[in-house]
């Protein structure tokens, strides 16, 4: 073999270690709270979130919310995915959408230490109960089994989802031959804590 294809080769070993190594997702500190006062409380208590971390993944998971929840054609079919309560009008969740269209409430958010550290950027996602009491995030990509704890998630939880904002809302059907919302999701997560 000759230096030149040796050093070839070298090349191509290095770059599939480098394509290798950047397929691994990385992950970061993240957290699931019910509400912004839990989130407040272990800020309080020097948790790796500070109080304005919280207080601006809130705010930014309430936005997601209205922008991305699932919307559905009737209060029965959201509540058949979210469970019985768990569910209001648009233009309740958004003061003046429609009053024929339902989203579940929010039941939770999640916030996630982008950048590591006390003083690292958070992102967020909201959270919404599932029929079999599970929680989901707004893709329905996620499903959790609290909407309280700490783990290691990947950032790709975090990755903005698609608006539902005037898009058709679910009917019975639709719901169904995707298998419910949150049914589709590929990783299933526990919240320790």
């Amino acid at each position: 073999m000759t230096k030149r294809s040796k050093r070839v080769a070298i090349a191509i070993v290095g770059a599939a270690a480098f394509t290798l190594a950047g397929c691994e997702e990385e992950k970061v500190d993240a957290a699931a709270y019910p509400d912004l006062q839990s989130c407040l409380d272990d800020a309080a208590l020097g948790s790796i979130f500070q109080a304005q971390q919280c207080t601006e993944a809130f705010e930014e998971a309430e936005t997601l919310h209205v922008e991305a929840a699932p919307r559905y054609d009737s209060v029965e079919v959201c509540e058949e995915q979210h469970g019985e309560g768990a569910c209001g009008s648009e233009a309740q969740a958004t003061q003046g959408g429609s009053g024929s269209i339902f989203m579940p409430l929010l039941a939770g958010y999640l916030i996630g230490n982008m950048l590591g550290g006390r003083s690292g950027m958070s992102a967020a996602q909201p959270l919404y109960k599932t029929s079999d009491g599970r929680f989901t995030n707004a893709a329905g990509s996620s499903t959790f089994t609290s909407n309280k704890g700490a783990a290691k998630l990947s950032t790709s939880q975090f990755a903005r989802p698609a608006s539902t904002v005037g898009k058709t809302p679910m009917t019975r059907a639709t719901a169904a031959s995707r298998g419910g919302f949150g049914k589709t999701g590929a990783g299933r997560t526990g919240f320790g804590g």
